[in-house]
């Protein structure tokens, strides 16, 4: 199935698997600012993805991904792009970091947890496509249950005795009472019913309680504890009064449900986790090392021995069935400043053939994020503005200030990278933002020296710009 994505180049409508790296770095470009060797290596890994799906089967079961280490400091770009790869992708998508994960035996989220919680998001996903062609069906549905409601069904009468003639201008019950329900569905659509008051039938959602002892954890557990119990003490449902508007919008969330097929979704997810789904492993150099630089120690390398498996492939038991690993794409990620990628085990380390460095941004970099992303901060800002009926201009020369003074303040301080952009933009929108709802019809500009004004005393005293930006 060609997916189609609108935007992409030349501003046509390109499917998926005719997306060139090139244009897959272009459609990220327009999200995150430079890192074009990393985004090289993603775009390279998505397209060896598609190409593999028009191998013969005997020979797409052989190739499998080749997952990425990214190495770089927090707020460069990593996370934006393995997620912006998978929504470009339409693929099931997870961050986790790795250091919440603990070895076997010991207290914890085991491994196999983050393939449960990718089934999940799949799961997720595939209903919400349902939900979508099935919307139009379910609203007519809940509208009849709705009109039956407001107009209870005419009980048959028999016909008086005309002698097989129907007597002029006079309408039989039916006729009268389609015309009521046509007449109260127009009212319906209209919203002129919204207040109006129905009792309905609603599901019962409060069980009787009970404990659980297992010494397995939750997530260990096959049981499916929320589809059980209906099963136990069966489907009750009970009277409870709304009004129009809101019982409209309850039926039509139980039609969705009765119209999608649940076994199917399921199918569709597992698949869609098999074949295209993204892992994101952060903080991966937590489980590298110890600080002091003498190799992993006995928890930390239990955790990658762990994790070994997932990576090479094997099959995790979920509630919805087994899932195979093999072709997941796992992308991981640390910062490296204490560890190096070679700490890690030499089994895991082979399985991430493919090794970029992201840069430390500049401050030139500073001003891009700013400005040239889709969602850049600066648009941000001033859309928020914009609900109070304030517009909100930025000078480029205040521009120029904001990035030279978070590019110092992560020289002095911790470098987060473009993080370090919300915490300035913050309090330089401080005031702004608090009497923005007194301002309504105002054009304000924000200039150099505002900005300079704003964060002035804060950047003179270093112990709290520690604090505070």
């Amino acid at each position: 199935m060609a997916i189609y994505l609108p935007g992409t180049v030349d501003e046509e409508q390109i499917a998926l698997d005719e997306l060139t790296p090139r244009e897959i770095v272009a459609e990220l470009d327009k999200y995150v600012v430079g890192q074009k060797a990393a985004k090289r290596a993603v775009a390279i890994a998505l397209r060896n993805r598609m190409r593999r799906q028009k191998l013969p089967p005997d020979l797409a079961e052989e190739v499998i991904p080749k997952n990425i280490i990214m190495i770089g400091p927090t707020g460069v770009g990593k996370t934006e792009i393995a997620r912006r790869l998978a929504k470009l992708a339409n693929s099931p998508f997870l961050k986790v970091e790795a250091s919440k994960f603990t070895e076997v035996g010991y207290v914890g989220r085991d491994v196999e947890s983050m393939i449960r919680d990718l089934v999940e998001i799949a799961i997720d996903m595939v209903r919400e496509e349902k939900l979508e062609d099935v919307a139009d069906k379910a609203e007519l549905n809940a509208e009849e249950r709705l009109l039956d409601i407001l107009l209870p069904p005419a009980s048959p009468r028999a016909p008086e005795p005309t002698g097989g003639l129907v007597l002029e201008g006079s309408t039989t019950t039916g006729e009268s009472h389609t015309r009521t329900r046509e007449k109260l569905r127009q009212q319906l659509r209209e919203g002129k019913l919204d207040e109006r008051t129905v009792e309905i039938d609603v599901r019962e959602r409060s069980f009787p309680s009970f404990e659980i002892i297992s010494n397995q954890g939750v997530e260990e557990m096959d049981v499916n504890i929320k589809d059980m119990l209906p099963n136990l003490f069966g489907q009750r449902t009970k009277k409870r009064k709304m009004k129009v508007n809101e019982a409209f919008e309850y039926l039509i969330q139980e039609e969705e449900q009765r119209l999608i097929d649940m076994d199917q979704v399921t199918r569709v997810a597992i698949d869609r986790v098999e074949d295209s789904g993204i892992i994101f492993l952060d903080e991966i150099d937590k489980i590298a090392g110890r600080e002091s630089g003498h190799g992993p120690d006995v928890s930390r390398e239990g955790v990658q021995r762990d994790i070994l498996p997932i990576v090479e492939g094997t099959t995790v038991n979920t509630r919805y069935g087994m899932v195979r690993t093999d072709h997941i794409l796992f992308v991981a990620a640390g910062a490296f400043h204490v560890s190096k990628p070679s700490d890690l085990i030499p089994e895991l380390q082979g399985r991430f053939p493919i090794r970029v460095e992201l840069q430390s941004l500049t401050m030139e970099d500073f001003i891009r994020i700013l400005t040239e992303p889709k969602s850049s901060l600066v648009k941000q800002y001033t859309a928020l503005l914009e609900t109070e009926g304030v517009k909100l201009e930025f000078t480029s020369e205040a521009l120029d200030e904001v990035a030279r003074f978070a590019f110092r303040v992560n020289e002095g301080t911790e470098n987060i990278g473009a993080r370090r952009l919300h915490t300035i933009m913050e309090r330089v929108l401080d005031e702004i933002s608090f009497d923005a709802p007194d301002k309504k019809g105002e054009h304000i500009k924000v200039d150099a020296d505002y900005v300079r004004h704003m964060l002035a005393d804060i950047v003179k005293d270093q112990d709290l710009s520690r604090y505070i930006l």
